[in-house]
Protein backbone atom coordinates (compact mmCIF):
# COMPACT_ATOMS: atom_id res chain seq x y z
CA UNK A 1 0.00 0.00 0.00
CA UNK A 2 1.59 3.40 -1.00
CA UNK A 3 1.85 5.78 2.09
CA UNK A 4 2.03 9.75 2.45
CA UNK A 5 6.08 10.79 2.69
CA UNK A 6 7.52 10.27 6.35
CA UNK A 7 10.59 11.77 7.74
CA UNK A 8 11.54 10.87 11.12
CA UNK A 9 13.35 13.70 13.19
CA UNK A 10 15.32 13.40 16.33
CA UNK A 11 17.31 15.93 18.45
CA UNK A 12 20.46 14.57 20.73
CA UNK A 13 23.55 15.99 22.29
CA UNK A 14 26.51 13.28 23.55
CA UNK A 15 23.93 10.28 23.19
CA UNK A 16 26.64 7.51 21.20
CA UNK A 17 24.93 4.85 23.46
CA UNK A 18 21.54 5.26 22.09
CA UNK A 19 21.54 7.59 18.72
CA UNK A 20 22.18 4.25 16.70
CA UNK A 21 19.30 1.72 18.23
CA UNK A 22 17.15 5.11 17.51
CA UNK A 23 17.70 5.49 14.14
CA UNK A 24 17.87 1.91 13.13
CA UNK A 25 14.40 1.73 14.44
CA UNK A 26 13.12 4.35 11.72
CA UNK A 27 15.10 3.71 8.50
CA UNK A 28 11.83 2.39 7.11
CA UNK A 29 10.85 6.28 7.18
CA UNK A 30 11.36 8.00 3.58
CA UNK A 31 13.81 10.94 5.23
CA UNK A 32 15.70 10.68 8.98
CA UNK A 33 16.16 14.59 10.37
CA UNK A 34 18.82 14.42 12.85
CA UNK A 35 19.66 17.84 15.17
CA UNK A 36 22.55 17.64 17.23
CA UNK A 37 23.60 20.04 19.51
CA UNK A 38 27.75 20.16 19.07
CA UNK A 39 28.37 16.56 21.06
CA UNK A 40 31.78 16.05 21.47
CA UNK A 41 31.28 12.26 21.74
CA UNK A 42 30.93 9.98 18.60
CA UNK A 43 27.09 10.58 17.70
CA UNK A 44 27.92 12.69 14.62
CA UNK A 45 29.63 10.49 13.26
CA UNK A 46 27.02 7.51 13.92
CA UNK A 47 24.04 9.58 12.71
CA UNK A 48 25.67 9.68 9.89
CA UNK A 49 26.04 6.37 8.63
CA UNK A 50 22.09 6.49 8.95
CA UNK A 51 21.42 9.80 7.28
CA UNK A 52 22.72 12.57 5.55
CA UNK A 53 20.86 15.02 7.04
CA UNK A 54 22.66 15.62 9.92
CA UNK A 55 22.73 19.36 11.43
CA UNK A 56 24.75 20.27 14.35
CA UNK A 57 23.30 23.37 16.36
CA UNK A 58 24.38 24.73 19.77
CA UNK A 59 21.75 24.01 22.48
CA UNK A 60 18.72 26.56 22.49
CA UNK A 61 17.02 24.74 24.86
CA UNK A 62 14.20 21.54 24.53
CA UNK A 63 11.47 23.48 23.08
CA UNK A 64 13.66 25.33 20.51
CA UNK A 65 15.70 22.52 19.31
CA UNK A 66 12.53 20.30 18.97
CA UNK A 67 10.86 23.28 17.10
CA UNK A 68 13.89 23.67 15.02
CA UNK A 69 14.14 19.55 14.06
CA UNK A 70 10.61 19.72 13.27
CA UNK A 71 10.69 22.70 10.59
CA UNK A 72 13.79 20.80 8.64
CA UNK A 73 11.35 17.74 7.92
CA UNK A 74 10.18 17.37 4.17
CA UNK A 75 8.04 14.56 4.52
CA UNK A 76 4.06 14.74 4.80
CA UNK A 77 3.83 13.46 8.56
CA UNK A 78 6.87 13.86 10.97
CA UNK A 79 7.58 11.22 13.79
CA UNK A 80 9.47 12.72 16.44
CA UNK A 81 11.41 10.69 18.82
CA UNK A 82 14.14 11.52 21.71
CA UNK A 83 17.59 9.59 20.99
CA UNK A 84 16.67 7.12 24.03
CA UNK A 85 13.19 5.92 22.34
CA UNK A 86 13.07 3.22 19.45
CA UNK A 87 9.80 2.94 17.54
CA UNK A 88 8.64 -0.69 17.46
CA UNK A 89 8.36 -2.86 14.38
CA UNK A 90 4.26 -2.99 15.26
CA UNK A 91 4.46 0.35 15.57
CA UNK A 92 6.11 0.70 12.25
CA UNK A 93 3.47 -1.49 10.34
CA UNK A 94 0.30 0.45 11.90
CA UNK A 95 1.27 3.95 10.60
CA UNK A 96 2.28 2.80 7.37
CA UNK A 97 -1.60 1.37 7.56
CA UNK A 98 -3.28 4.71 9.47
CA UNK A 99 -1.33 7.43 7.90
CA UNK A 100 -2.51 6.51 3.75
CA UNK A 101 -5.68 6.59 5.48
CA UNK A 102 -5.49 9.76 7.86
CA UNK A 103 -7.82 12.66 6.17
CA UNK A 104 -8.51 15.06 8.86
CA UNK A 105 -6.33 13.77 11.48
CA UNK A 106 -3.30 15.96 12.61
CA UNK A 107 -2.04 13.77 15.33
CA UNK A 108 -1.37 10.55 16.43
CA UNK A 109 -0.40 9.73 20.04
CA UNK A 110 1.60 6.31 21.11
CA UNK A 111 1.96 4.65 24.31
CA UNK A 112 5.83 4.82 25.75
CA UNK A 113 6.98 2.01 27.37
CA UNK A 114 9.74 2.43 29.78
CA UNK A 115 12.84 -0.22 30.23
CA UNK A 116 14.16 0.43 33.67
CA UNK A 117 16.35 -1.40 36.16
CA UNK A 118 15.78 -4.82 34.76
CA UNK A 119 12.16 -4.81 33.72
CA UNK A 120 9.29 -3.25 32.16
CA UNK A 121 7.49 -0.53 34.11
CA UNK A 122 3.68 -0.76 33.94
CA UNK A 123 2.34 1.38 36.41
CA UNK A 124 3.02 4.26 38.54
CA UNK A 125 1.87 6.76 35.58
CA UNK A 126 5.09 5.99 33.00
CA UNK A 127 2.25 3.40 30.97
CA UNK A 128 0.82 3.33 28.72
CA UNK A 129 2.44 7.18 28.93
CA UNK A 130 0.21 8.59 25.91
CA UNK A 131 2.39 11.02 24.14
CA UNK A 132 1.55 12.89 21.08
CA UNK A 133 4.68 11.62 18.19
CA UNK A 134 3.38 11.19 14.98
CA UNK A 135 2.31 14.44 13.53
CA UNK A 136 0.96 15.93 10.37
CA UNK A 137 4.07 18.60 8.67
CA UNK A 138 3.27 22.42 9.85
CA UNK A 139 0.32 21.43 12.14
CA UNK A 140 2.16 21.10 15.44
CA UNK A 141 4.45 22.66 17.60
CA UNK A 142 6.45 21.78 20.93
CA UNK A 143 5.51 24.13 23.81
CA UNK A 144 5.94 24.26 27.37
CA UNK A 145 8.63 25.19 30.23
CA UNK A 146 12.14 23.35 29.86
CA UNK A 147 12.94 20.76 30.23
CA UNK A 148 9.22 19.47 30.32
CA UNK A 149 8.37 20.06 26.46
CA UNK A 150 5.00 18.69 25.02
CA UNK A 151 3.89 18.43 21.23
CA UNK A 152 1.02 19.82 20.56
CA UNK A 153 -1.24 20.09 17.60
CA UNK A 154 -4.90 22.38 17.13
CA UNK A 155 -6.39 19.34 14.82
CA UNK A 156 -7.69 16.07 15.55
CA UNK A 157 -5.72 13.44 16.88
CA UNK A 158 -6.06 9.58 17.48
CA UNK A 159 -4.67 6.94 20.05
CA UNK A 160 -2.69 3.85 18.25
CA UNK A 161 -1.56 0.79 19.56
CA UNK A 162 1.63 0.00 18.69
CA UNK A 163 4.30 1.36 21.12
CA UNK A 164 7.28 3.45 21.27
CA UNK A 165 10.24 2.23 23.88
CA UNK A 166 11.96 4.35 26.23
CA UNK A 167 15.49 3.36 28.14
CA UNK A 168 14.86 6.27 29.92
CA UNK A 169 17.82 6.07 32.44
CA UNK A 170 20.98 3.21 32.32
CA UNK A 171 21.00 3.11 35.91
CA UNK A 172 19.73 4.96 39.28
CA UNK A 173 23.37 7.03 39.05
CA UNK A 174 22.19 8.13 35.49
CA UNK A 175 18.65 8.98 37.14
CA UNK A 176 20.40 11.14 39.41
CA UNK A 177 22.45 12.99 37.29
CA UNK A 178 18.85 13.81 35.08
CA UNK A 179 17.19 14.98 38.34
CA UNK A 180 19.84 17.10 38.89
CA UNK A 181 19.99 18.97 35.59
CA UNK A 182 16.51 19.02 35.07
CA UNK A 183 15.99 20.61 37.89
CA UNK A 184 18.40 23.21 37.55
CA UNK A 185 16.57 24.39 34.70
CA UNK A 186 13.11 24.67 36.23
CA UNK A 187 14.62 26.12 39.57
CA UNK A 188 15.90 28.95 36.38
CA UNK A 189 12.76 29.21 34.97
CA UNK A 190 11.02 29.64 38.48
CA UNK A 191 13.24 32.58 39.12
CA UNK A 192 12.72 34.21 35.53
CA UNK A 193 9.43 34.37 36.62
CA UNK A 194 9.51 35.89 40.02
CA UNK A 195 8.05 32.98 41.69
CA UNK A 196 8.84 32.76 45.51
CA UNK A 197 9.79 30.10 47.41
CA UNK A 198 7.46 27.86 49.53
CA UNK A 199 7.78 25.62 52.63
CA UNK A 200 4.70 24.62 52.96
CA UNK A 201 4.61 23.06 49.24
CA UNK A 202 8.98 21.78 50.15
CA UNK A 203 7.07 19.87 53.19
CA UNK A 204 4.30 18.91 51.69
CA UNK A 205 4.50 18.00 47.69
CA UNK A 206 7.24 15.16 47.64
CA UNK A 207 5.43 12.94 49.97
CA UNK A 208 2.47 13.46 48.41
CA UNK A 209 4.41 12.59 45.11
CA UNK A 210 5.52 9.45 46.34
CA UNK A 211 1.94 8.63 46.95
CA UNK A 212 0.97 9.58 43.73
CA UNK A 213 3.74 7.30 42.25
CA UNK A 214 3.47 4.24 44.31
CA UNK A 215 0.07 3.69 45.96
CA UNK A 216 -2.80 6.02 43.33
CA UNK A 217 -1.06 5.08 40.62
CA UNK A 218 0.45 1.33 41.40
CA UNK A 219 3.61 1.81 41.30
CA UNK A 220 3.73 -0.88 43.81
CA UNK A 221 3.16 -3.37 41.15
CA UNK A 222 6.35 -2.51 39.30
CA UNK A 223 8.41 -4.45 42.58
CA UNK A 224 11.64 -2.52 43.55
CA UNK A 225 12.14 -0.49 40.34
CA UNK A 226 8.43 0.89 41.17
CA UNK A 227 9.61 1.64 44.90
CA UNK A 228 12.88 3.41 43.22
CA UNK A 229 10.67 5.59 40.59
CA UNK A 230 8.13 6.95 43.32
CA UNK A 231 11.20 7.97 45.96
CA UNK A 232 13.33 9.28 42.96
CA UNK A 233 10.25 11.16 41.76
CA UNK A 234 9.95 12.85 45.49
CA UNK A 235 13.17 13.38 45.56
CA UNK A 236 13.00 15.58 42.28
CA UNK A 237 10.63 17.51 43.58
CA UNK A 238 11.96 17.75 46.82
CA UNK A 239 15.62 19.26 44.88
CA UNK A 240 13.54 21.81 43.04
CA UNK A 241 12.17 23.30 46.22
CA UNK A 242 15.32 23.12 48.16
CA UNK A 243 17.76 24.66 44.93
CA UNK A 244 15.06 27.30 44.27
CA UNK A 245 15.35 28.33 48.23
CA UNK A 246 19.39 28.34 47.97
CA UNK A 247 19.50 30.39 44.72
CA UNK A 248 16.61 33.04 45.82
CA UNK A 249 19.49 33.47 48.57
CA UNK A 250 22.08 33.99 46.12
CA UNK A 251 19.92 36.48 43.65
CA UNK A 252 18.66 38.45 46.54
CA UNK A 253 22.25 39.07 48.07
Amino acid sequence: MSHPRISAVVICGNEEANIGDCLDSVTWCDEIVVVDSMSTDRTAEIARRFTDKVLQRPWPGYVAQKNFALEQATGDWIVSLDADERCTPELREELLRVLAEADGIDGFLVKRHVHYLGRWINHGGWYPDYKLRIVRRGRARWTGDDPHDKLVTEGRTRDLEGELTHTTYRDFAHQLRVIGRFSDIVVDGWIRKGRPPSLFKALFHPPIKFLECYVWKLGFLDGWPGFVIAAASAFYVFTKHVKHRERMKTVDR
